[in-house]
């Protein structure tokens, strides 16, 4: 005689029994073997690559069983194939087979449409250039009623207009406005004596532009000593000052360790 008698088997209360038994024992095998889906003890802290060559950021990710996804980007001045940024953050801590995205620096600038600043001021020029990922150069003043507004870009000396197309990273000069409009008479700086960069700045702030002639070896023009500049201050006379118009050029002759011997009178 069956210990369960078939008329319980067929009945509702032994199917629901049934039913619930294997509900547990799913369960139960479900939570015991959720140590092995999860992977539960194999997490790994995510290296540290960025300023790594390519080659030897993939290795080590790769080492440590990651996925790797790699991007690229330029940057100014920083070699190719440079880890720059990498997503999740170093520290991290992440299961072993996580994809780890990386971003690279590229060997050659791409090319893009030069953004139009005339007009901005030299503030809002800056914001649009670091945006555009291109660099600023030298600026100088023009006569302008309009202070600090940018007149003209300049690239590689040549006037650059809006939307041509420019490698990444490259500097930009800009013409700015004086806000003193056209000026004439303007009284000759003495900056005889003046390293380079203090004569030019002096130079910069009289509405006038320099040119230099190099006498002897220069090492570092920035340092380097105005012996000589033409025109000078006086006139012949040596008491009548000399004057220019805004925007002319005044001659700086330099040397890099002068002695007095090299100097030329006012």
């Amino acid at each position: 005689m069956s210990i369960i008698s078939e008329n319980f088997k067929k009945s509702f209360y032994f199917q629901l029994l049934l039913v619930v038994l294997i509900a547990l024992f799913l369960y139960t095998m479900f939570f015991m073997s959720l140590h092995w889906i999860t992977k539960h003890g194999e997490e790994v802290k995510i290296p540290d690559v960025r300023g790594k060559d390519i080659t030897t950021a993939i290795t080590q990710l790769k080492t440590l069983q990651f996925e790797v996804s790699v991007d690229s980007t330029y940057e100014a001045g920083i070699k190719p194939n440079i880890i720059l940024k990498q997503i999740p953050d170093t520290g991290s801590v992440v299961k072993q087979g996580r994809t780890i995205f990386l971003t690279v620096s590229k060997s050659v600038a791409p090319f893009i449409s030069m953004p139009n600043i005339v007009g901005l001021t030299l503030r809002s020029a800056a914001l649009q250039l670091r945006n555009n990922k291109l660099l600023m150069g030298d600026t100088t003043y023009a006569p302008d009623i309009a202070k600090d507004v940018i007149k003209q870009m300049l690239f590689n000396g040549k006037e650059l207009n809006a939307n041509e197309m420019i490698p990444q990273g490259s500097k930009i000069s800009l013409v700015i406005g004086n806000g003193r409009g056209n000026e004439s008479n303007l009284v000759v700086p003495n900056v005889v004596k003046y390293t380079v960069n203090d004569a030019q700045t002096v130079i910069d702030a009289s509405l006038l532009q320099s040119k230099f002639l190099y006498k002897g070896d220069i090492t570092d023009t920035q340092t380097a000593i105005v012996v000589a500049q033409l025109p000078r201050v006086f006139k012949e006379d040596g008491i009548t000052p000399n004057k220019l118009n805004a925007n002319d050029t005044i001659v700086l002759i330099i040397v890099q360790n002068p002695t007095e011997d090299d100097f030329s009178p006012y």
